[in-house]
C-alpha cells in the first residue's frame, strides 16, 4: 500500500468517515489486483461484502444528505448549482482503445501519486477536456475517473446556472468552483459548449464573454484538490482561449471491431448466448456506431430472448435489434 493512500486512510478515519473508508478499501483492492495479488483482492473484497454492517449505509446516507445540504445555490432562485452522483451509482466500466486507455490511466496515477509529485515541484494533471461524437462515452468517462480516484462526482447544472439577470451567472459560475476547493470532488461540466461558447461566433457577444470569460479566469485560477472534467461534442465551437487551459485534452473515439465486439460480450455476459453467432457479421452491421448504441443493442437483443422465453441470445435476435436501432437513428436524423 502506497503512502498516499495510508494518509487517506488515517484521515478518514481521523474525520470519522466511514463513507471514505469504503471508498478506500475498495481503492486497496483495485490496487492489488493491478499489481497481481488476485487471492489477496478476492479475499478483502470477501471481508467487505461480509463485515458491511446496516450501520455503514446508515452512515453513508447521512453523509451524502450532509453533502447536497452545503452544495451551491443561485443566488436569485436558491436552486442548487450541483447535482451529486452518489460514488455506488457511478458506471465505470469502459472498452477504449489501448491508448485512450493509457490516458485515463496516467491521469488516476498523477492524482494517486500527487503529493510524490509535488516534492519534485511536478504538478498533476488536474482538468481534462474530452470530446467526441455522441453515445462515445465522455460523461462515462468523467465517472470512471470519479469512481478510481475515489471522489465523488459533482456534475453542474446549466439550467441553474444560467441567468439573464446581468452578472448573475458569473457569480453562480464563482460559486461552483469555491465549493470544489472546500470537498475533494470531479467536477464535470458536460456538454459544456452551453457556457463556452466561442465569443468570436456568438451573436450575444455581452453576456457570453461574460460567462466565457469568468470561466477562463476561474479555470486559470483553478486549485482545488479534486479534478475538473469538460465534455464537448462540439469542440470546434468552443471558444480557442478554452483549450490552453485544460492540462489534457483528447478524443473518445467511436468503437473500433475490436472494441464493438468486446461491448457486445460484456454487456451479454448475464445471459447465455449461442455458439452459433456470427460475430464478425455483427460487428460489421454496427461499425461507425457509437458505443450507446451497441450497448442498447445488445440489451434489446437479451430482452427479445428472455421475451420469447429463449434459453439464448441468437444472432437474429442480435440483428433485429440492430437494425431497429439503425431506422430509430435514420428517423432521428431526418427530424434534425
Amino acid at each position: 500500500m502506497n503512502s498516499e493512500i495510508l494518509k487517506r486512510v488515517v484521515r478518514a478515519i481521523a474525520d470519522g468517515s466511514q463513507g471514505d473508508l469504503e471508498q478506500l478499501a475498495q481503492t486497496i483492492v483495485k490496487s492489488e489486483r493491478q499489481i497481481g495479488h488476485t487471492r489477496l483482492a478476492d479475499e478483502l473484497e470477501t471481508i467487505l461484502a461480509r463485515s458491511r454492517p446496516a450501520r455503514t449505509r446508515n452512515t453513508s446516507t447521512s453523509e451524502a444528505a450532509r453533502t447536497l445540504s452545503d452544495l451551491p445555490t443561485s443566488r436569485r432562485h436558491g436552486e442548487s448549482l450541483l447535482t451529486l452522483l452518489p460514488r455506488e451509482s457511478l458506471e465505470h466500466h469502459m472498452v477504449l482503445p489501448r491508448e485512450v486507455d493509457a490516458r485515463f490511466a496516467r491521469i488516476e496515477q498523477e492524482y494517486a501519486a500527487r503529493e510524490r509529485l509535488g516534492a519534485y515541484g511536478l504538478r498533476p494533471r488536474k482538468t481534462v477536456l474530452l470530446y467526441g461524437p455522441p453515445g462515445c462515452g465522455k460523461s462515462l468517462g468523467a465517472k470512471r475517473l470519479a469512481w478510481n480516484v475515489g471522489l465523488p462526482l459533482l456534475k453542474v447544472r446549466f439550467d441553474a446556472l444560467i441567468s439573464s439577470f446581468f452578472g448573475e451567472s458569473s457569480s453562480n459560475l464563482r460559486s461552483i468552483f469555491d465549493a470544489a476547493k472546500e470537498r475533494p470532488c470531479v467536477l464535470l461540466l458536460d456538454e459544456c459548449d452551453f457556457i463556452a461558447r466561442s465569443r468570436a461566433n456568438s451573436k450575444d457577444i455581452g453576456e457570453v464573454a461574460r460567462i466565457v470569460n469568468s470561466l477562463l479566469t476561474l479555470m486559470e485560477e483553478y486549485d482545488a484538490p479534486g479534478l475538473l472534467v469538460a465534455t464537448t461534442n462540439i469542440e470546434d465551437s468552443l471558444d480557442a482561449a478554452l483549450f490552453r487551459r485544460f492540462d489534457d485534452v483528447f478524443l473518445i473515439p467511436l468503437p473500433g471491431s475490436e472494441e464493438i465486439e468486446q461491448l457486445l460480450r460484456t454487456r451479454l455476459s448475464a445471459v447465455a448466448v449461442s455458439n452459433d453467432i456470427d460475430w464478425r457479421a455483427i460487428v460489421k452491421q454496427l461499425e461507425g456506431t457509437s458505443a450507446a448504441m451497441v450497448v442498447k443493442a445488445a440489451e434489446d437483443a437479451a430482452k427479445a430472448a428472455v421475451l420469447e422465453g429463449k434459453k439464448q441470445v441468437a444472432g437474429k435476435h442480435l440483428t433485429a435489434a440492430i437494425a431497429e436501432q439503425q431506422r430509430a437513428s435514420q428517423s432521428t436524423n431526418g427530424c434534425n
